[in-house]
């Protein structure tokens, strides 16, 4: 960044957040950026150089912001718990706004062969941090015994699943068939399971054993009960 700047940065990167979320890149130009942190056009490429600068130094912001929300919904006492809350929160991302701004990085996915290589980077980056923080958090003891799937596994459907959310909430525009989609996964992920030892699980917990046939003397008929 060139020079000294007579604005308030983070409150001009909000602005500029705020804009790329709702326009996308491809509809977004310096004139939009410069009328909402009301910084001239000028000013903006002295600061930063351009359009792609501004997109990537917003966009830390809203990973950072995303990643932190996301750590804070997984900590929770049983893997369905966690799963409700992520999606939740993935959720209500999408559907702030009026209209409804949608997600930022599929959006901006969707556009990524008019952005270039770098932001297409960071958007991979974000996806790949967010796997992690999402394997990390169901890798616990107590998150992997409420777990359908590995941990990994786990963590590939819901970003996976999070991304077709997005896509759909552009096409309904309603938050309400998201969430019975998400309820549907979770009860999925967080279903029964056969363990190692071929007993069927329930959300971690062992099915009673099944008590064990000893049959009697050879020859003999089991005496009816009276």
């Amino acid at each position: 960044m060139a020079g000294v700047k007579q604005f308030d940065e983070q409150e001009a990167l909000g602005g500029v957040l705020d804009v790329f979320w709702r326009r996308g890149w491809e509809r977004t130009s310096m004139s939009d950026l410069a009328l909402a942190t009301g910084v001239q056009r000028g000013s903006l490429y002295h600061a930063y150089g351009g359009k792609e600068e501004l997109f990537l130094l917003a966009f830390e912001i809203y990973a950072d912001k995303f990643l932190s929300q996301a750590r804070k919904a997984l900590q929770a006492d049983t893997a369905e718990e966690a799963l409700r809350r992520f999606l939740d929160v993935a959720v209500s991302n999408m559907a702030r706004g009026r209209p409804a701004r949608g997600c930022l990085t599929t959006r901006t996915a969707i556009e990524s062969d008019g952005a270039g290589p770098r932001i297409r980077a960071r958007l991979r980056r974000l996806i790949d941090d967010l796997r992690t923080v999402i394997t990390n958090a169901l890798s616990q003891p107590h998150m992997r015994a409420g777990l359908a799937l590995e941990p990994d596994e786990a963590a590939e459907m819901l970003v996976t699943f999070t991304r077709g959310l997005a896509v759909m909430g552009r096409i309904y525009k309603d938050a309400a068939p998201l969430r019975k989609n998400a309820d549907t996964l979770v009860r999925l992920m967080a279903g029964r399971r056969m363990d190692d030892s071929g007993h069927l699980t329930n959300n971690g917990a062992h099915a009673p054993p099944q008590p064990e046939h000893r049959p009697g003397p050879a020859g003999r008929r089991p005496r009816a009960l009276p």
